[in-house]
């Protein structure tokens, strides 16, 4: 079994990668040529101001009093430049924003496992093209465009990164640090004649990167008064900034300005998913090469933020994100970023129609390059008769186009060659992506026959084992071994196709994988003729009615992961489950109390989202009812006689001080937070402290299972109250008591059933020795009982958010433990407040197997083939076309169930280990049951 449950993680690892094969390959190609218009360009140099984290409606939108935040942006609108929408992409983060901007393409999602930080894959810039680049701003963004750049002429000026201080008490410092490096920049170069000849050369950028709006936005959400300032004081440094660089180089009109933000930012102060909100950013151009404002009758897009803002007789030129980079490349004549797929918004420009169909024309050429480049990597990789290319965009076509286009620029018919330009584009975007996910049918398909055999196998491996379905027909089982020879020859015949293709080794394991695994299954076909044998013996009806029971399960299992509400429906009919059989009959005031926490638990999927509404007092409530509970269980336990030595006494003692602790750190930070005094060093200390303590304090209570359990919900009630920032600090201790009910209603369901009588729970206790000839085979009322625990996990995970969209993490939840900006332990703390849940459902699991004497592995195979079929169901739900909200939400849900299967074999022996594990401060521990 040992061996089945490794197989069966690799297993589950590998389909849980295959999906980064499938869908999140890097789409950069090497080897093209730099390409650039020949013409001069309009200006000498740019200057790029990227306001990190701000919303296009909170720029452009008037205040309350009918003013612009932003009077100085808002001149340039009406008087001097263009301006529009940038449309960004999923993931709305930093570093994939600025990529998108600088670089002119999409992010590949290696970059998370590097915060996004740094360069998981070598890619050309507009910075690298340029002669000199000098950049001020954020530790976190600057060093990987200097990384990224060949040569030594990407300038980076950085502040120490202690000051991305989310509990900061003036995070406008960030900016106004950035502003006064510029100007003690350019005040010293006029007496350092080196650097004052560098900054008077062509083709140079200067890049100002604001992060005061993104942090005082998740400090304070972006409806604080705070972000809205922010945007002010931003404006006058831009402001600034202008008047400094017009005195500099004494209005020669060779600068492009250009501003814009990354992403922008939920009402709620987070930002990663595709939310309007977050792909929503401002672009405001003017200066040199760019057009003056349009003033228009009538203008016509599919909102109605023109009204709203007050700008509808101002042209609005919407843009992809990534159009900004071959945008910037033009106005200052460098070479278009060789990764780059956008397409250069030539509404922008102000120039004549030659320079316009020029630069459209080498856009033209520099994509085709990446489409050649990846047409011919996939042809050399593929069999002669098995590549299909391209068809819209054939050879031929290629010559005839470009062809076609250079005759009409020579004739001067330039809008023919735009436009032949524009198609050439177009296909070639078409094309890359069509070369790019050339392999993902043949991989799927390989990924899923996989994964059908293996929840065949585990399937099979439960009848085997575990239950009497098949020992009643036949008693020996034969296995065949004449396939043996069959299934080597396919998994050759499979290794020899893949090796004269050169394919990834990747390609290798997902190809070679189902061969074992059918043959598993195959050699299992006694099991399966006695499987078939004992479902006819069943009634049709009887059949019929359970598999379609299951499949409703599972189907509101997977509707839940769109559709929070589902979770109420499911949890509103476990409610009604005990008078559905005599079991309201048997035990009233249990059946009672599972209807009434049931529907109590139903209630927060109808809450809103986690971070959206912070109360602080729902916190205090939450640790109030907490101590209420354990003064109760506490006097509860005592008397009925029940004794407690002066160890396991302290143990509750200190457990409800932390509770106190934790109320007091939560109320506290929240207001030395308010007052922007910062976190608190001992809040800090206390804080991690708890953390550190909530594994080990359990293990030195009683075993005894009621005693175990309830000093395991104290111990983490204490983190959660740390990580909460509203009513979400309620719903572990609604799940626990719910928990603790369904620990007695599966005790009154075997019991009704006649399997063993009841025993109390105050005297049954954890054993991490269990004998195994107690445990009995698997009835069908296991399958409800593997149904709900799967249950109750996708409402740990869903209940009081949805975690597949990353914009539903609040960073206030972690403000208790640190302030400073540190993605990779603000991730791990804010996953360990959705995992809390999860160990509790976990650990009230331990008990169940434990009190039906019930085989945790049997019962832990059922679990994990509900979760593969739901998995399996996602994985046909993938989408890589429709809005990027649509797109990365259905990738999410895939790796959460994929990494629900995973982590359940881990939380599975973290539970065991919190449940079963005793520790003792001193001498041998006393047993004082009665």
């Amino acid at each position: 079994m040992l061996l089945f449950f490794t197989l069966g993680l690799f297993v589950h690892f590998v389909f849980f990668a295959s999906i980064f094969d499938i869908y999140f390959t890097s789409p950069l190609v090497h080897g093209m040529t730099p390409r650039f218009t020949s013409l001069p360009p309009p200006a000498r140099r740019l200057v790029l101001f990227v306001a990190d984290g701000l919303r296009a409606d909170t720029l452009y939108e008037l205040d309350e009093n009918g003013n612009s935040r932003a009077p100085f942006i808002r001149n340039i609108i009406m008087h001097e430049g263009s301006w529009g929408i940038s449309h960004t992409h999923v993931p709305t983060e930093s570093r994939p924003g600025h990529v998108a901007l600088i670089a002119g393409f999409y992010e590949d999602v290696s970059a998370v496992a590097k915060g996004w930080k740094e360069n998981p894959v070598e890619f050309d810039s507009v910075f690298n093209e340029s002669k000199y680049t000098w950049s001020w701003g954020s530790p976190d963004i600057l060093p990987m465009f200097a990384k990224g750049a060949s040569g030594d002429h990407v300038y980076t000026y950085s502040y120490d990164a202690h000051r991305e201080d989310f509990g900061a008490d003036d995070a406008t410092k960030l900016d106004t640090w950035v502003f006064d490096n510029v100007k003690e920049f350019f005040h010293s170069a006029r007496n350092n004649q080196s650097l004052f000849a560098k900054i008077n050369e062509e083709k140079i950028v200067f890049f100002l990167h604001l992060l005061g709006i993104d942090t005082n936005g998740h400090a304070h959400r972006p409806s604080s008064r705070e972000y809205k300032d922010n945007i002010k004081i931003v404006d006058d440094g831009v402001k600034e900034i202008v008047s400094m660089f017009k005195d500099f180089y004494e209005n020669d009109e060779k600068t492009t300005f250009i501003f814009t933000s990354d992403h922008g930012m939920t009402d709620w102060g987070s930002h990663g998913a595709g939310h309007p909100s977050e792909t929503l950013t401002p672009l405001v151009t003017w200066g040199a090469g760019i057009k003056y404002p349009q003033k228009v009758s009538a203008q016509q897009f599919d909102d109605d933020f023109l009204k709203e803002w007050g700008l509808e007789k101002w042209k609005r030129r919407d843009v992809n994100q990534a159009d900004i980079a071959p945008l910037m490349a033009s106005l200052v004549g460098v070479p278009f970023p060789l990764n780059s797929v956008g397409i250069l918004p030539m509404d922008y420009l102000n120039n004549t129609d030659l320079f316009k169909a020029e630069s459209i024309f080498t856009n033209a050429v520099q994509i085709l390059e990446q489409f050649k480049v990846k047409m011919t990597q996939k042809k050399e990789t593929t069999l002669p008769f098995l590549f299909i290319p391209f068809k819209l965009l054939s050879d031929t076509k290629q010559m005839n186009i470009l062809r076609k286009a250079r005759s009409y620029m020579e004739q001067g018919e330039f809008d023919e060659a735009i436009s032949l330009c524009k198609e050439l584009i177009h296909l070639a975007l078409k094309g890359l992506s069509y070369y790019h996910t050339y392999d993902r049918f043949f991989l799927a398909t390989n990924v899923v026959i996989g994964f059908v055999g293996w929840t065949v196998y585990a399937s099979l491996l439960i009848i085997k084992s575990h239950s009497r379905l098949t020992r009643c027909i036949s008693k020996e089982v034969k296995k065949p071994s004449h396939l043996l020879p069959y299934f080597v020859a396919v998994g050759t015949l499979v290794a020899f196709f893949l090796l004269i293709q050169a394919c990834p080794w990747t390609y290798y394991v997902y190809c070679l994988m189902p061969v074992p695994i059918w043959y598993a299954v195959l050699r299992e076909f006694q099991v399966i003729q006695d499987l078939i044998a004992s479902l006819l013996t069943f009634s049709l009806s009887h059949f019929i009615g359970y598999l379609l029971v299951f499949m409703l399960g599972i189907e509101i299992l997977i509707l839940s992961f769109f559709y929070r509400c589902m979770l109420t429906a499911g949890l509103t009919a476990f409610a009604v489950w005990p008078f559905l059989t005599q079991l309201w009959t048997r035990a009233k005031i249990t059946s009672l109390s599972w209807t009434f926490f049931c529907l109590l638990l139903a209630v927060f999927p109808l809450m809103p989202v986690v971070g959206r509404k912070p109360d602080i007092s729902l916190v205090m409530a939450a640790g109030l009812l907490v101590l209420l509970l354990s003064l109760f269980v506490v006097t509860s336990l005592m008397k009925r006689k029940i004794s407690f030595g002066k160890e396991e006494l302290l143990i509750y003692l200190l457990q409800m001080i932390n509770i106190v602790l934790s109320m007091y750190v939560v109320y506290s930070t929240n207001s030395s937070l308010l007052k922007k005094k910062g976190l608190p060093l001992v809040n800090q200390i206390v804080s991690w402290a708890t953390l550190a303590s909530s594994l080990i304090v359990p293990l030195l209570s009683s075993p005894v299972l009621f005693q175990r359990l309830f000093s395991i919900l104290l111990s983490l009630m204490s983190t959660y109250l740390l990580l909460s920032t509203g009513y979400e600090a309620l719903f572990p201790l609604v799940l626990s008591c719910l928990m603790f009910i369904w620990i007695y209603m599966e005790q009154e369901t075997l019991q009704r059933s006649g399997i063993f009588s009841k025993q109390k729970l105050t005297s049954v206790q954890f054993s991490y020795n269990t004998d195994i000839s107690q445990f009995r085979q698997l009835y069908l009322d296991d399958i409800r009982r593997a149904f709900f625990l799967v249950f109750f996990l996708v409402t740990a995970f869903f209940g009081t958010g949805n975690i597949a969209s990353i914009n539903s993490f609040d960073l206030a939840s972690v403000y208790c433990f640190l302030t400073v900006f540190s993605p990779f332990m603000m991730g791990a703390l804010m996953m360990w407040k959705i995992l809390i849940p999860f160990v509790l459902v976990m650990c009230a699991f331990e008990a169940v197997q434990l009190t039906t004497q019930l085989s945790s592995k049997s019962l832990f195979l059922i679990v994990l083939i509900i979760s593969d079929i739901m998995a399996l169901q996602f994985f046909f739900l993938i989408k890589d076309y429709g809005s990027w909200l649509d797109i990365g939400t259905s990738i999410s849900h895939y790796v959460i169930v994929m990494s629900m299967a995973i982590f359940l074999v881990f939380l599975n022996g973290l539970a065991q280990l919190l449940t079963t594990k005793k520790l003792t401060l001193y001498g041998k521990p006393k047993s004082h049951l009665i």
